[in-house]
């Protein structure tokens, strides 16, 4: 990757915009600020139809990246399948945790999330913000991997269901969340 990320993503890429979502590279323009021209992406946000800019310089600061690749998409659903989570103890400790996770934007951290949200749900039930936190999970998830496959997000969900009973956990319906 080219230090100053020039060039990285082009006109219809599909790409990443950690906590926002999937969305598509509509645009690359430039702005004139005082005697600096500034390169620019404009995003189009796929759930929200919202149009975002990033500049070129902030691309590794937002952690802009492309929709993970087809072939990384059977790692992610292979470690939905094996059972293994951690989880922290203490709530506060736990809910960092997962936060930080969630910021590095990696489409595996995010899963991570997910596996460790649904076996603590097996046990109690979750808080406010850790509810928000699976829905936002699931939806990246789901999205994202439905985008790296190139199919439709309920079908998605059925694999990813398929996925996660390997291990007695169940994909929550997304209505299920937002109630």
């Amino acid at each position: 990757m080219s230090g100053n990320g020039n060039g990285e993503f082009r006109i219809g890429d599909k790409v990443v915009y950690p906590n926002h979502g999937v969305g598509i590279v509509e645009q690359i323009g430039s702005r004139t600020l005082g005697a600096t021209a500034e390169k620019y992406y404009l995003l189009n946000i796929k759930s929200s139809n919202l149009k975002v800019t990033v500049p070129f310089h902030s691309v590794v600061a937002v952690g802009l990246r492309r929709v993970v690749k087809n072939g990384e998409v059977q790692k992610i659903l292979d470690f939905l399948a094996d059972g293994q989570t951690e989880n922290a103890t203490d709530w506060k400790d736990r809910f960092k945790e997962n936060s930080d996770r969630m910021r590095t934007g990696s489409l595996l951290e995010v899963a991570a999330v997910l596996k460790n949200l649904l076996v603590l749900k097996e046990t109690k039930s979750l808080s406010f913000r850790e509810k928000k936190m699976l829905e936002r999970a699931r939806y990246l998830l789901v999205s994202e991997l439905a985008l790296a496959r190139n199919c439709e997000e309920s079908h998605m969900e059925v694999l990813l269901s398929e996925t996660l009973s390997k291990t007695n956990l169940k994909l929550p319906e997304a209505a299920e969340l937002e109630s």
